[in-house]
């Protein structure tokens, strides 16, 4: 059980933080967090457990454009023309966050979780050490900053999961 923040965290959460954190104990695999939106939730979240050091680097809040730029090497350019909630972004940010890190596996949260251009609207993108991206958009719709958070949360828990599983699968396959 969390006991920082188990009072205002869902139980499903709670359960999905054991389980990537279980699963990449058993793949061996670190992981980091470069998060916008939830302002450093997830890391937050995932440090809660104790024991989970040797699997959780470092996280990364990169709430500002300057703090994207300066911490996780993306151009401002970018930012500028893709704007800072974006697939583009989200990409850059999961990258940088390897590149940054000593992780084998990063996860990147940007969105609107208040009032802006498009409120629920979130990208998400999971990097490897190894090269690999996937992104996912989500649109959670106006139902709020608190909400559209922990919802982030949990999709970003989930992409994380799916990503170790993929991890241990591709480290279990035999060589032909």
């Amino acid at each position: 059980m969390i006991e920082t923040l188990s009072a205002t965290i869902p139980p499903d959460i709670e359960q999905l933080v054991h389980d990537v954190l279980d699963r990449a104990r058993q793949a061996e695999l670190m992981l980091t967090a470069a998060e916008s939106c939830t302002g450093g939730l997830l890391a937050s979240l995932l440090t809660d457990v104790e024991g989970c050091s040797h699997v959780f680097e470092r996280g990364f809040v990169v709430y500002s454009e300057d703090s994207k730029c300066e911490l996780l090497g993306i151009a401002a350019q970018e930012i500028e023309r893709r704007g800072a909630v974006s697939m583009e972004v989200a990409v850059a940010m999961a990258e940088g966050a390897i590149a940054a890190s000593h992780a084998d596996i990063a996860i990147a949260i940007t969105g609107f979780a208040g009032a802006g251009e498009e409120p629920g609207l979130a990208h998400f993108a999971c990097a490897t050490r190894q090269g690999q991206c996937t992104h996912r958009e989500c649109r959670f719709g106006e139902i709020g900053r608190g909400p559209i958070r922990i919802a982030s949360i949990r999709v970003a828990l989930e992409i994380l999961y799916e990503a170790l599983t993929a991890a241990m699968d591709l480290a279990s396959d035999p060589v032909d």
